[in-house]
C-alpha cells in the first residue's frame, strides 16, 4: 500500500494543502487522475471544485466519486476532511468501504486529510468530531493497525479551561481499547510505503499505548515499532 495521511489541509502560515504539496506530488508521481471523495462536507460539488482547482495547480485531474466506477479509472484516491461521522455514514450508504479498502490494498495510492485520515484507522473512535449522523458502524477502512487523532492539541499551560484535554480523551479511549493512538499534530503527515510507516512534516507526533507513558516521535522517524 501507498498511503499519505495528512493531519490537516490548512496549516498556519501556509496556503490550502501547500504544506503537503510535495508529498502529494510524490505519491501520485507519473499519474494524472485523482478520484476525490467529498462526503465529509455537505456541499460536495463545491468541495470537489475547490480540490479540482488546487490539484489542478499540480497538473492533476479530479473526478468526484459517486460510486465504484470513478475508482476504476483513477490513479489515486483522495478522501477529504470535514465531519468524520458524515463521511463514514456516506461511504456505508454507497457500499464504498469495501471497494476503497480493496483497491488501496491492491496498490491504489490513498491520500487522506483530517476525516479522510481518521477513516484510514480501524475505527473512527478517536475522531474529534461531533456525531451529527449515525453510521451503521464505527469500523472504517483499517488500512493501518493504529488509531489516529488528527489536529492533536497539546494542553495550553496559560489556559483557564478546566475541561478534558486531548490527552485525557485519548487515555479514556485506551481504558476501553488496546489499539495504539497516534496524536497527529497539525503540519504533520504519516507516510506508509514499502512496508514502512514514517512520520513526515513540521512537528513531532505523540504516540499513546495502553500501559505505557506517551512518547514523542520526530519527523523522519519510522513508527512501526510503536504502533504495529
Amino acid at each position: 500500500m501507498r498511503l499519505l495521511l495528512i493531519s490537516s489541509s490548512n496549516v498556519h502560515g501556509y496556503g490550502y494543502l501547500d504544506q503537503a504539496e510535495s508529498e502529494i506530488r510524490r505519491i501520485v508521481a507519473g499519474h494524472r487522475r485523482v478520484a476525490f471523495v467529498p462526503y465529509a462536507i455537505r456541499d460536495r460539488d463545491a468541495y470537489t471544485q475547490k480540490i479540482r482547482e488546487r490539484l489542478g495547480a499540480m497538473d492533476l485531474g479530479v473526478v468526484q466519486v459517486h460510486g465504484p466506477n470513478e475508482l476504476d479509472s483513477a490513479d489515486a484516491v483522495f478522501v477529504g476532511g470535514g465531519n468524520t461521522f458524515r463521511l463514514l455514514n456516506a461511504l456505508y450508504e454507497r457500499n464504498l468501504i469495501g471497494e476503497i479498502r480493496q483497491r488501496v490494498r491492491a496498490g491504489l495510492p490513498y491520500i487522506g486529510s483530517s476525516a479522510g485520515t481518521n477513516i484510514a484507522a480501524p475505527t473512527i473512535k478517536t475522531t474529534n468530531d461531533m456525531p451529527i449522523t449515525q453510521p451503521p458502524s464505527f469500523d472504517s477502512l483499517a488500512l493501518v493497525p493504529f488509531q489516529i487523532n488528527p489536529h492533536y492539541l497539546d494542553p495550553d499551560p496559560t489556559s483557564t479551561h478546566m475541561g478534558e484535554t486531548r490527552e485525557d480523551r485519548v487515555r479514556e479511549f485506551l481504558e476501553e481499547n488496546d489499539t495504539p493512538v497516534v496524536g497527529l499534530r497539525e503540519g504533520t503527515m504519516i507516510s506508509v510505503e514499502s512496508g514502512r510507516t514514517v512520520l513526515l512534516g513540521l512537528r513531532a507526533a505523540r504516540i499513546f499505548r495502553r500501559g505505557f507513558e506517551p512518547l514523542e516521535v520526530e519527523p523522519g522517524q519510522a513508527i512501526d515499532d510503536y504502533v504495529g
